[in-house]
């Protein structure tokens, strides 16, 4: 079992209990992989200290995955903590931790933090580093990073005002969403292709996205208000 079967981020307790329950019946490196995400879902609910504690007292067990990830989720705590300094050296850490044991889906994702630390120019080259690895790994987990990577590459581009870049960005997330084959997340890069279109005042291009985005979650009987205020935004006088 991989750590994302276990794992529901927009319930971050009940994610912990799923943890504590698959630790409780573990035992070596598989214990110690349940436990770190233990971690990450307290720190996810704002309890930094007691997910400190149980990193403090999670032996690796000579396991260099163990290792890597007390190192990448010490680094989240510290960086949802407000220390983001102490976070940049503990994910530095943890690439070359996960470099040195070829484990490509922590290499991705400890590359994917050190980004959100770092400066802006930084962070470009970092997430690009980072889209590489996922390229040439032989996992499919790491290489559907993609999807997630070019998101934020095109976010990091975005908030300088380059949506020219964004955009580029935006759709290749949304092309690598699409054969991911995740419906949910998939309307999001959508979305997100659209609201690059608006901002660079391809106005007509970006409402009939937005539109078909209303038909579909119509169809499903959802509602996102982000595609309401857009079509909002897009078709006022």
């Amino acid at each position: 079992m991989h750590p994302s079967d276990l794992w529901d981020f927009d319930d971050p307790e009940l994610s912990e209990q799923r943890f504590r329950e698959a630790a409780a019946t573990a035992e070596g490196e598989h214990r110690g992989i349940w436990l770190t995400q233990v971690a990450r879902a307290l720190g996810l609910q704002g309890k930094y200290a007691e997910g400190h504690l149980v990193l403090d007292r999670l032996d690796d067990a000579g396991s260099p995955e163990v290792a890597c990830r007390i190192v990448l989720e010490r680094g989240r705590l510290y960086r949802s903590g407000g220390e983001p300094a102490v976070a940049r050296k503990l994910f530095a850490q943890a690439v070359n931790l996960a470099t040195s044991a070829a484990l490509d889906e922590l290499h991705v994702d400890a590359l994917h933090m050190a980004a959100l630390v770092s400066d802006q120019r930084e962070q470009v080259a970092i997430t690009q580093r980072a889209l590489a690895v996922a390229g040439a790994s032989d996992d499919p987990r790491t290489r559907d990073w993609d999807a997630s990577l070019l998101n934020n590459l095109g976010m990091i581009h975005a908030d300088v005002g380059d949506f020219k870049r964004a955009l580029v960005c935006f759709e290749a997330a949304f092309a690598a969403r699409e054969r991911i084959g995740d419906a949910g997340r998939t309307r999001v890069s959508r979305w997100m292709v659209a609201w690059a279109l608006r901002n660079l005042d391809r106005r007509e291009e970006a409402l009939a996205l937005q539109r078909a985005l209303k038909a579909e979650l119509v169809a499903l009987g959802e509602e996102d208000p982000y595609v309401d205020e857009e079509i909002a935004l897009l078709t006022e006088a």
